[in-house]
């Protein structure tokens, strides 16, 4: 059985991101619509049996990957799930922006959005 991936320790680092679900994509099951890139990071375990995820801020065009710094975890609270926030070297993000640009999948779940800043 592999370990759970600790999404914490990306927070900081550059990751690269395999995007499954493109910019304006339909969700295959709840179909509301991508307002984000997002994806997941090859050879990661998730809470949820699968890679760990990842949003994609500060692109604006559907890519199919996508290399950039974590620069934040949302941790979903109720459900055993971390996302990771990447976005491009040298940009940020106020905790504010993260939460309004993932609001489309996040409002769903109860969660909290964690920085650098909170875990050194």
């Amino acid at each position: 059985m592999h370990m759970k991936t600790n999404a914490l320790n990306y927070i900081g680092k550059n990751v690269t991101v395999i995007i499954d679900r493109p910019l304006n994509s339909l969700h295959p099951g709840h179909r509301f619509r991508y307002l984000l890139n997002y994806g997941y990071i090859p050879q990661t375990l998730s809470g949820d049996g699968e890679e760990l995820d990842a949003y994609v801020l500060g692109i604006d065009a559907p890519v199919e990957t996508f290399t950039g710094k974590c620069i934040a975890v949302i941790r979903r609270t109720d459900d055993d799930d971390d996302k990771l926030i990447v976005a491009p070297e040298n940009t940020d993000f106020t905790t504010a922006e993260i939460e309004k640009l993932t609001n489309f999948q996040e409002k769903w779940f109860k969660h909290i959005i964690i920085r650098q800043t909170d875990i050194i």
